[in-house]
């Protein structure tokens, strides 16, 4: 499996994740589609912290660390508010959609 972004044909894994990151704002945009979902500005929030997150660890947060990640520079987002950007799970397609690798096992960080 891979995505043309931006003309250039990039290596995804078999659920879709890139096996390198793509840190160009075109990446979102072509997994979001083939997701079916529509970036808003509250995705573009989100991804950007799953793409500083990866940049300053090596890897994205489980779900709990997300939330309360996320919570520190969006006070009051709750778990709802994140499933409902992200239905499958904030902290896999998230990462997915944000152009990144898939992340590690349950634990994370």
């Amino acid at each position: 499996m891979s995505y043309n972004i931006g003309g250039v044909e990039h290596e995804a894994d078999d659920q879709g994740y890139l096996v390198e990151p793509v840190f160009d704002d075109e990446a979102p945009r072509v997994i979001a589609a083939a997701e079916n979902i529509e970036l808003t500005d509250a995705h573009w929030e989100v991804i950007n912290y799953l793409r500083d997150e990866y940049r300053e660890n090596g890897h994205t947060p489980n779900f709990r660390n997300m939330l309360k990640g996320f919570a520190e520079i969006h006070p009051g987002v709750d778990s709802k508010y994140l499933y409902d950007l992200f239905p499958i799970g904030p902290a896999k397609q998230g990462p997915k959609v944000a152009g990144l690798p898939q992340p590690l096992g349950k634990g994370g960080y």
